[in-house]
Protein backbone atom coordinates (compact mmCIF):
# COMPACT_ATOMS: atom_id res chain seq x y z
CA UNK A 1 0.00 0.00 0.00
CA UNK A 2 1.65 3.86 -0.92
CA UNK A 3 1.72 5.40 2.36
CA UNK A 4 1.01 8.72 0.27
CA UNK A 5 -2.81 7.18 -0.55
CA UNK A 6 -3.25 6.12 3.11
CA UNK A 7 -6.09 6.95 5.11
CA UNK A 8 -4.48 6.80 8.31
CA UNK A 9 -4.95 9.57 10.54
CA UNK A 10 -2.30 11.61 11.86
CA UNK A 11 -2.99 12.23 15.35
CA UNK A 12 -3.10 9.23 17.83
CA UNK A 13 -6.30 7.31 17.90
CA UNK A 14 -7.44 4.92 20.96
CA UNK A 15 -8.10 1.57 19.68
CA UNK A 16 -9.07 -1.71 21.69
CA UNK A 17 -6.37 -3.86 22.50
CA UNK A 18 -8.49 -6.88 21.54
CA UNK A 19 -8.86 -4.93 18.12
CA UNK A 20 -5.19 -6.21 17.33
CA UNK A 21 -5.82 -9.86 18.27
CA UNK A 22 -7.91 -10.93 16.27
CA UNK A 23 -5.75 -12.33 13.45
CA UNK A 24 -2.99 -13.34 15.17
CA UNK A 25 -4.61 -14.59 18.91
CA UNK A 26 -1.90 -12.76 20.17
CA UNK A 27 -1.10 -8.95 20.95
CA UNK A 28 2.72 -9.46 20.82
CA UNK A 29 3.23 -11.04 17.42
CA UNK A 30 0.66 -8.46 16.03
CA UNK A 31 3.23 -5.52 17.78
CA UNK A 32 5.59 -7.09 16.18
CA UNK A 33 4.06 -7.45 12.57
CA UNK A 34 3.12 -4.09 13.08
CA UNK A 35 6.51 -2.74 14.30
CA UNK A 36 8.18 -4.27 11.29
CA UNK A 37 5.71 -3.37 8.99
CA UNK A 38 6.02 0.46 10.27
CA UNK A 39 10.63 0.14 9.50
CA UNK A 40 9.19 -0.95 5.69
CA UNK A 41 7.20 2.28 5.06
CA UNK A 42 9.30 4.31 7.16
CA UNK A 43 12.54 3.64 5.35
CA UNK A 44 10.57 4.07 2.31
CA UNK A 45 9.73 7.09 3.50
CA UNK A 46 13.10 8.50 3.84
CA UNK A 47 14.36 7.14 0.60
CA UNK A 48 11.78 9.04 -1.40
CA UNK A 49 12.13 12.04 0.96
CA UNK A 50 16.10 11.58 0.47
CA UNK A 51 15.94 11.39 -3.52
CA UNK A 52 13.59 14.49 -3.89
CA UNK A 53 15.91 16.54 -1.77
CA UNK A 54 19.08 15.63 -3.92
CA UNK A 55 17.65 17.11 -6.70
CA UNK A 56 18.71 20.46 -5.18
CA UNK A 57 21.67 20.15 -4.11
CA UNK A 58 24.40 21.77 -5.22
CA UNK A 59 27.99 20.49 -5.99
CA UNK A 60 29.92 23.12 -4.06
CA UNK A 61 28.01 23.17 -0.52
CA UNK A 62 29.77 24.36 2.15
CA UNK A 63 28.63 25.25 5.90
CA UNK A 64 28.76 28.96 5.10
CA UNK A 65 27.07 29.05 2.24
CA UNK A 66 23.51 27.33 3.14
CA UNK A 67 20.49 28.19 1.01
CA UNK A 68 17.07 27.95 1.98
CA UNK A 69 15.01 26.71 -1.09
CA UNK A 70 11.23 27.28 -1.27
CA UNK A 71 10.84 23.75 -3.27
CA UNK A 72 12.97 22.18 -0.30
CA UNK A 73 10.55 23.26 2.70
CA UNK A 74 7.61 22.69 0.90
CA UNK A 75 8.82 19.28 0.29
CA UNK A 76 10.09 18.78 4.15
CA UNK A 77 6.51 20.21 5.08
CA UNK A 78 4.07 17.76 3.02
CA UNK A 79 6.20 15.02 4.29
CA UNK A 80 6.01 16.51 8.00
CA UNK A 81 2.18 16.36 7.82
CA UNK A 82 1.92 12.40 6.68
CA UNK A 83 0.72 10.34 8.98
CA UNK A 84 3.50 8.51 11.17
CA UNK A 85 4.92 5.02 10.00
CA UNK A 86 3.05 3.17 12.95
CA UNK A 87 -0.13 4.79 12.54
CA UNK A 88 0.10 3.45 8.75
CA UNK A 89 0.93 0.62 9.93
CA UNK A 90 -1.96 0.10 12.67
CA UNK A 91 -4.44 1.14 10.27
CA UNK A 92 -3.08 -1.52 7.70
CA UNK A 93 -2.76 -4.43 9.95
CA UNK A 94 -6.15 -3.13 11.60
CA UNK A 95 -7.92 -3.38 7.81
CA UNK A 96 -5.80 -6.93 6.70
CA UNK A 97 -3.96 -5.11 4.43
CA UNK A 98 -0.60 -6.40 5.21
CA UNK A 99 0.30 -9.98 4.65
CA UNK A 100 2.13 -11.79 7.52
CA UNK A 101 2.87 -15.33 8.17
CA UNK A 102 4.77 -17.24 10.71
CA UNK A 103 7.09 -20.32 10.11
CA UNK A 104 6.97 -21.33 13.48
CA UNK A 105 3.32 -21.86 13.60
CA UNK A 106 3.32 -23.64 10.29
CA UNK A 107 6.02 -25.90 11.38
CA UNK A 108 4.06 -26.86 14.40
CA UNK A 109 0.79 -27.39 12.17
CA UNK A 110 2.75 -30.13 9.76
CA UNK A 111 4.38 -31.63 12.59
CA UNK A 112 0.49 -32.34 14.10
CA UNK A 113 -0.50 -34.27 11.40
Amino acid sequence: MDYKKSNAPTNTVTHNAMDFCEGTDNIYESVVIISKRANQIAAQMKEDLTRKLKEFGSANESLEETFENREQIEISRYYERLPKPTLIAAQEFLNDKIYYRNPEKEKNKLSDI
